[in-house]
C-alpha cells in the first residue's frame, strides 16, 4: 500500500469529524438536503486531497534535507 493511500485513510475520517461540527445546512435553502450532502462530500474530498498532498510533499522534502 502506498504512503498516499495510508494518508488518505487517516485524513478522510479526520476531515469528516472536523466538518461534522460545522452547520452547513444553514447556508442552503429549505428542502435542499441532497445538495447539502453533495456539497459536504465535495468539501471533504477537496480538503482531504489538499491535506494529503501537503503532508506528502512535506515529508518528501524534509527527507532530502
Amino acid at each position: 500500500m502506498s504512503i498516499k493511500a495510508i494518508l488518505y485513510l487517516i485524513t478522510v475520517p479526520f476531515v469528516i469529524y472536523i466538518l461534522d461540527g460545522v452547520r452547513l445546512n444553514d447556508i442552503f435553502k429549505k428542502n435542499r438536503l441532497m445538495q447539502a450532502k453533495l456539497f459536504y462530500l465535495v468539501i471533504c474530498v477537496c480538503i482531504s486531497y489538499l491535506l494529503v498532498n501537503f503532508f506528502y510533499d512535506f515529508f518528501m522534502n524534509t527527507k532530502i534535507v
